[in-house]
């Protein structure tokens, strides 16, 4: 067992080193590469361990974020695709959100001896100062950059400034990062002090308009200001961005930009969706009847623990682990009788599709299942998760399994297996997994002393 281990490791490194650090990393060359899974095991012969399935999905899964980085900027790329076929002028756009979920990954990385501390601060140091110098709006960072310069490549025609949201989930990391190195050699302490000035730089205020309404808007541009007109209401995947916003101690917003803005004046409890018998606490935006796509669950809680976080509106884990019940159980039934649905074969999020990329849900089942929807849930649904990551792994095989883990998505039904990557969807399986195995990422961003203030602020609970 040891020994096939150590030749599986073998062949992953030898694998990666084809691969590393060639613009947003050029996938290998499809002609010899066959996608052969990390562990090199015949599944059918020789069966891995939890922990060691666990530690493989995670380390092949980091490399996305470690290896298949930007080189100039070290930030995530948006997407990697190892069949080498991109959207045009698409290979060296790194990502805001994506990569602030790949440097809580880097840090996981550390823990599990993927790579070393050095290692990791001087990677961490090239994504900070290409974050201190690529284009900001009020502080606030587009959803694309381009790696090679950090010029904004707008998103849509007016979705060309900031977006809070994504900026969002890089202050998470940040955070994240901060609070691990602050206390280390001076080095160190510098990169700490880095990654707070540009969380401490984010004009969250500045969000809530140009009428200072009690809600915060996804987007602003230099060149079409609000146009975009997009006020961030409950209850989505920005939970996050409303608790930053309140615990920011340079451009905090009040309390009741919160319970009015997110919350709705407390409509986010009103209809909540109820399926195969289990009832959510919240009302999902635009899916009210099973719940929204299961990433839901995962963007706003890499960080913030929902381990006995609560307020007056719902117990968050409580609600994550019933809309992933929820998820899973659609699968289960399959009322649209897709060919390969299982209880061990789930998981229903945003993912790319036969016709790109689509908001899958529920309510919008195309037959396409994303590994990151199970295995990102899994503080939630251990059981369930372990079952359907041994499912991708021991029957899909290297069909599913390429160089940064388990591709992005799938689809028995329609015989549609691409070796596509986004880091989106990369980053919460890595995270999750860590935070399942340790709670390493959810520890470092809940010891933040403004995260405590603000949460204070906004009346929640949680465990100490």
């Amino acid at each position: 067992m040891k020994k096939t281990i150590l030749y599986s490791y073998i062949s992953f490194f030898l694998l990666v080193s084809c691969v590393y650090f060639t613009s947003c990393n050029a996938p290998p060359n499809t002609e010899t590469n066959t996608g052969e899974p990390a562990s090199a095991i015949n599944t059918k012969e020789e069966k891995l361990s939890d922990e060691a399935l666990l530690d493989l999905v995670e380390e092949r899964t980091f490399r996305y974020f470690w290896d298949g980085a930007e080189s100039n900027s070290g930030m995530a790329c948006e997407r990697i695709h190892t069949d080498g076929v991109y959207p045009q002028n698409d290979q060296t756009v790194v990502t805001s959100g994506g990569a602030g979920f790949g440097v809580m990954a880097i840090l996981a990385g550390i823990k599990r001896g993927y790579i070393t501390r050095e290692e990791a601060v001087e990677r961490l140091e090239k994504i900070t100062n290409f974050l201190e110098k690529a284009d900001r709006f009020h502080g606030v960072w587009p959803h694309w950059m381009y790696g090679e310069t950090g010029k904004v490549k707008p998103f849509s025609k007016k979705d060309d400034g900031g977006d809070l949201v994504e900026t969002s989930f890089m202050a998470q990391g940040l955070l994240c990062v901060r609070q691990y190195f602050k206390d280390g050699s001076e080095r160190e302490k510098a990169l700490a002090a880095k990654a707070d000035e540009l969380w401490k730089g984010i004009e969250w205020d500045w969000h809530r308009g140009a009428d200072k309404e009690n809600v915060l808007f996804w987007h602003w541009s230099p060149n079409h200001a609000w146009d975009m007109n997009f006020r961030i209401r409950g209850y989505n995947e920005c939970l996050i961005t409303y608790v930053l916003a309140a615990c920011s101690p340079t451009h905090g917003v009040p309390a009741e930009v919160y319970h009015e803005g997110w919350a709705e004046g407390g409509k986010i409890t009103e209809d909540p969706p109820e399926a195969f018998g289990i009832k959510l606490p919240l009302r999902h935006q635009a899916a009210p009847e099973y719940g929204g796509p299961a990433f839901w669950a995962h963007y706003s809680f890499l960080g913030l623990n929902p381990n006995g976080l609560k307020d007056q509106y719902a117990d968050y884990f409580e609600h994550n682990r019933k809309h992933i019940l929820i998820n899973r159980q659609f699968c289960i039934e399959n009322p649209n009788n897709f060919k390969g649905y299982s209880k061990d074969n789930w998981g229903i999020t945003s993912s790319y599709s036969m016709k790109g990329y689509a908001s899958h849900k529920p309510e919008r089942d195309l037959g396409v299942i994303a590994p990151t929807a199970a295995l990102a849930s899994i503080p939630y649904t251990p059981k369930y998760s372990m079952d359907a990551m041994r499912f991708f792994y021991e029957e899909l095989g290297d069909t599913l399994m390429g160089p940064y883990g388990f591709y992005d998505a799938f689809s028995i039904h329609d015989n549609w297996f691409p070796r596509k990557y986004l880091a989106i969807d990369q980053g919460p399986i890595v995270v999750m997994i860590e935070n399942h195995r340790s709670g390493m990422l959810w520890d470092l961003f809940m010891s933040c002393e403004e995260v405590q203030t603000g949460l204070e602020k906004l009346g929640f609970e949680w465990k100490n």
